[in-house]
């Protein structure tokens, strides 16, 4: 990068401070400007996907000076600190929710990601991956449809090239699509051959149990030749939820819709007579398995509001202005996965 003054870029890239960055300039680096971003000026700590303004410093260098406003984010409940949110990924149009179809494959955690999902404002995908390991893929994908009403539902083979062009009318030019799941999904596997060439070294998977080792170990845009732009992430071992209100209204409607038809208003689904929810879950109409990720997903998100709220309040206070150290570990967090 070359010149002076304040120019837009986008981050694509983030690892340990130091943020990968485009501009009119090309390709280059930045890190944050300490006296915004760690002096209680913001708390908008960017992350990969973010639009940011950059000053160009002496040698080509950027600093980060402003995160602009995000027209989607994915986020989580923070791994390591067990508290507070930590942000994946910003301005992305589609967000593929990867499984693979052998012992990885969970429901409960696939409704985890699409309730995170719905709440990004992104559009969820369910891509389910290694279809070349199976031999009815329309058993799996009619599986997932059942608990993923509305949602897209794609087969694909990375080895074979199965089911590759459904995949087509999301990578367009102009949009952005990020790959999540757990590791040893394929994520990095289908990337490389979407790309037409090796960008992300893949690990041994030993099937079909699935295990094996996280092969991207940090977050990475890429422009593919139709002119989409993926973000690949590490595999996540674990999705917190953090604020997910609007994505429980998506993934939980029919439970919401029954819920409705209960006898009591303020019915619990335990014990109470004429349950609509208990009686579905009787019929099977209804997973007892759905019902059971609600109630934890409902008290995971009261926690987080209650923490957000209380942060609120204390940043608030007149003449108080949060402490330096505590500006450092968030960014940290929002910097490292």
């Amino acid at each position: 990068m070359r010149g002076r003054g304040t120019v837009p870029a986008r981050i694509i890239s983030v690892q340990r401070g130091l943020y990968g960055i485009v501009s009119e300039y090309g390709e280059g680096t930045a890190r944050l400007k300490g006296g915004i971003y760690y002096n209680g000026m913001t708390d908008k700590f960017p992350t990969i996907g973010d639009f940011v303004e950059v000053t160009i410093l002496e040698g080509g260098d950027g600093q980060i000076v402003k995160t602009l406003e995000r027209s989607s984010c994915f986020s989580r409940k923070d791994p390591y600190a067990g508290v507070g949110e930590q942000l994946v990924a910003a301005n992305i149009d589609y967000v593929f929710l990867m499984m693979s179809m052998n012992q990885n494959f969970n429901l409960q955690r696939l409704q985890r990601y699409l309730t995170v999902a719905w709440q990004s404002g992104g559009t969820p995908v369910a891509v389910l991956t290694k279809a070349d390991l199976v031999q009815d893929v329309q058993a799996w994908t009619d599986r997932v449809s059942r608990a993923a009403p509305g949602v897209d539902v794609l087969a694909v083979s990375a080895v074979t090239g199965f089911g590759l062009e459904s995949l087509d009318r999301y990578l367009i030019p102009g949009k952005t699509v990020v790959f999540l799941g757990s590791s040893g999904i394929g994520k990095s596997s289908l990337l490389n051959v979407l790309a037409g060439g090796e960008l992300m070294k893949t690990g041994e998977i030993r099937e079909p149990d699935a295990r094996g080792r996280h092969t991207t170990t940090n977050r990475q845009m890429f422009l593919l030749k139709s002119g989409a732009l993926v973000i690949d992430t590490p595999g996540m071992r674990e999705l917190g939820a953090w604020e997910v209100t609007e994505g429980m209204t998506e993934t939980f409607g029919d439970l919401k819709l029954l819920s409705e038809q209960c006898r009591f208003s303020d019915c619990t689904h335990t014990t109470e007579p004429g349950c609509a929810v208990r009686a579905a879950i009787e019929s099977g109409e209804l997973s007892a398995d759905k019902l059971k990720l609600y109630r934890q997903l409902e008290r995971e998100n009261a926690y987080a509001i209650r923490r957000e709220r209380r942060r609120q309040i204390l940043g608030s206070r007149a003449g108080r202005k949060p402490e330096k150290r505590q500006k450092h570990k968030n960014a940290a967090r929002q910097q490292d996965w």
